[in-house]
C-alpha cells in the first residue's frame, strides 16, 4: 500500500468514525445532512471538531466514482456557506487547485449528464468561498485565472454559466486590479466564452447581466468584447451579403440583445459611456451597409440572421439612449455639462446624445428610411414605379428607425432643424400610418412629428405649406390636434391648435 492510499484510508476511517456510520458514502450522506443548517454547520466548524475541510479535499483529489464526487462537492459547498473558518481552510488547504482538477476530470471523463452538474456544484462552492473577503477572492483568482476560468467558461450549460458569472463578479466587484485583468486580452477571452455559452444555452440568474453591464456600460470595454466574438477571418470575405452571417456572429447579436434588454429595463439606473454609444452606432452603420434584404421578412427579432439581428438590437439600444430628455427650450450646445458646466448623470447622458447627433446619427437614419419602399398604405395608392425601394429586413425595422429619430428630436432644436434642412419632415409624416409590417409605426410617427413641431416655428410653417400643397393629408395634421389657417397679416399658411 503506497502513502497516498494509506492517507486516503485514514481519512475514510476518520469520517466513518466521526459520523458513527459504516461506509464512506453513508458518512458523507450524514455530513451533508448536518451541513444544511446554520446551527449544525457551526458545530461542525467549531475548534473542538475534527478538521473536515482538509479531509474532504483529500478525498476530492481522487473521488473514485461520480456519486462520491457529488457528495463531497455538496458537503464542501454547504460547509463553506457563511462559515469563515471553513472558507479560510478551503483556501489555505489548496482547495482551489484540487477543485479545478476534479472538475476538469469530471467534465472530460464523465458522461455529459454528470460533468456539468459537478461543475455547477463546484462553482457554487467557489461562490460561497469568495463571499468571505479579499484573501478568499484573491486565492480563487490566483488559482483559476486565466486558464481555469476559461476551461469552465467552455462548458456550454446555463447551470455552469450562472455561478461562474457570480464568482467573477464578486472577485472583481471590489478590486480594480482583478477587473482590469478580466478586461485585458486574456480575461476578455474568458468573458467571450461565457457569452458564447449564454448564447447557446441561456442563463437564468442576474450575474451575467451584472457582469456584462459593468464591462460594457460603465467601462470602455464594449468594443473589445464585441470584436472578441468576431467570426473567423476565413468567413469574412464578402463586402455585401444577403443575410450577413459571415459578417457578424450569433454571439455578437446575443450580446447586443442582452445589453438592449438591460438598458430598456434599467434606463434611469444605468450609467453608460460615450464610447459605448458611438461604438453601437458604428456597428449599426457597418451592418446596415452590408445587409441587403431580398424579400419582405415577416419575422421579428431575433430573425436567426446575425447581421439583421445586429441592426435591430443596435437600433433598440440607440432608441433608449436617445430617450434621455433634453431640457426644454435649450439647444444642445447650451445644455449643462457640455461647455464646462457641472456634470451630472443627466448632463452626461445629454452629452452622449449630442455626440451621436454630431457624428451623423440623424442623417444616417434619414438615409436608411429614405432608401425603404413606402409603407404599405402608401404603396397601395401609388404606381409600381413610385414604390421602388428596399424592403424591411425584419418586422418592425421601419418603426425602430422612426423611434430613434423621434427620441432624438424631443426638445432638441438642432435635430428639428437638421431634419427640416434635409427635407425629412414629409418623409417622417409619411410614417404616420398603420403598417402591418411595422407594429406601432403610426404611434412612433406621430411622436416624431410632435417632437419636430414643438417650439419650432419654421417646422410648423413647413408642415402648413405641405398641407396646402396636398403633400400630406388633413387627417395626418388634425390627428396632432392642429389645423392649417392663413395668417391674415402675412397671408402665409400656419398651424394652430384645434382646441
Amino acid at each position: 500500500m503506497d502513502g497516498m492510499e494509506e492517507s486516503r484510508n485514514h481519512v475514510v476511517e476518520t469520517l466513518i468514525s466521526s459520523t458513527d456510520t459504516k461506509t464512506l458514502e453513508k458518512a458523507l450522506d450524514s455530513l451533508l445532512n448536518l451541513s444544511k443548517t446554520t446551527h449544525d454547520r457551526s458545530n461542525l466548524s467549531s475548534p473542538s471538531a475534527k478538521p473536515l475541510i482538509p479531509h474532504l479535499l483529500h478525498l476530492l483529489s481522487s473521488p473514485q466514482n461520480p456519486n462520491l464526487l457529488f457528495l463531497i462537492l455538496k458537503t464542501l459547498r454547504n460547509l463553506c456557506a457563511g462559515e469563515l473558518s471553513n472558507q479560510t481552510s478551503f483556501i489555505r488547504s489548496n482547495g482551489v487547485d484540487i477543485l479545478h482538477s476534479a472538475l476538469i476530470s469530471s467534465v472530460l471523463e464523465s458522461p455529459p449528464s454528470d460533468g456539468p452538474d459537478a461543475t455547477r456544484i463546484g462553482l457554487q462552492l467557489l461562490a460561497n468561498v469568495v463571499l468571505a473577503g479579499e484573501e478568499h477572492c484573491q486565492g480563487v483568482w490566483n488559482g483559476l485565472f486565466p486558464s481555469g476560468f476559461a476551461d469552465l467558461g467552455r462548458v456550454r450549460r446555463f447551470e455552469v454559466c450562472d455561478p461562474l458569472c457570480r464568482v467573477l463578479y464578486v472577485c472583481c466587484e471590489e478590486s480594480e486590479e482583478r477587473f482590469g485583468e478580466l478586461c485585458g486580452d486574456r480575461g476578455m477571452k474568458i468573458v467571450a466564452e461565457i457569452v458564447r455559452t449564454a448564447s447557446a444555452a441561456g442563463f437564468q440568474e442576474d450575474w451575467l447581466p451584472l457582469l456584462v453591464s459593468r464591462i460594457c456600460f460603465k467601462e470602455q470595454y464594449f468594443s473589445q468584447l464585441f470584436f472578441e466574438l468576431n467570426p473567423p477571418d476565413s468567413s469574412r470575405n464578402s463586402s455585401s451579403v444577403n443575410c450577413g452571417d459571415t459578417l457578424f456572429t450569433t454571439e455578437q447579436a446575443f450580446l447586443l440583445k442582452l445589453l438592449s434588454e438591460i438598458l430598456n429595463q434599467q434606463l434611469d439606473d444605468i450609467l453608460y459611456s460615450k464610447g459605448f454609444a458611438l461604438a453601437v452606432f458604428e456597428i449599426l452603420k457597418k451592418a446596415s451597409g452590408a445587409v441587403e434584404a431580398s424579400s419582405r421578412d415577416r419575422s421579428g427579432l431575433p430573425t436567426g440572421c446575425a447581421s439583421i439581428d445586429v441592426i435591430g438590437y443596435s437600433l433598440n439600444i440607440l432608441r433608449d439612449i436617445c430617450a434621455h430628455e433634453s431640457p426644454k427650450d435649450q439647444s444642445m450646445s447650451s445644455s449643462p455639462g457640455l461647455l464646462g458646466g457641472p456634470e451630472t448623470e443627466a448632463s452626461m447622458s445629454l452629452c452622449i446624445v449630442h455626440s451621436l447627433i454630431c457624428s451623423g446619427l440623424v442623417t444616417s437614419l434619414l438615409c436608411l428610411l429614405c432608401e425603404l419602399e413606402p409603407p404599405e398604405m402608401i404603396r397601395k395608392s401609388r404606381s409600381h414605379e413610385e414604390n421602388r425601394g428596399k424592403v424591411c429586413p425584419y418586422l418592425g425595422y421601419r418603426r425602430d428607425i422612426v423611434a430613434v429619430i423621434g427620441n432624438c428630436a424631443f426638445r432638441r432644436k438642432q435635430v428639428q432643424d437638421e431634419i427640416r434642412e434635409q427635407n425629412g419632415i414629409l418623409l417622417i409624416m409619411q410614417q404616420c400610418v398603420v403598417d402591418k409590417d411595422n407594429p406601432f409605426l403610426r404611434e412612433w410617427g406621430m411622436w416624431s412629428i410632435r417632437n419636430l413641431l414643438e417650439g419650432n416655428a419654421e417646422n410648423q410653417k413647413r408642415v402648413a405649406e405641405l398641407e396646402l400643397q396636398g403633400s400630406v393629408n388633413t387627417p395626418e395634421v388634425s390627428s396632432l390636434g392642429l389645423r392649417v389657417e392663413i395668417d391674415p397679416k402675412s397671408q402665409r399658411p400656419k398651424l394652430v391648435n384645434v382646441s
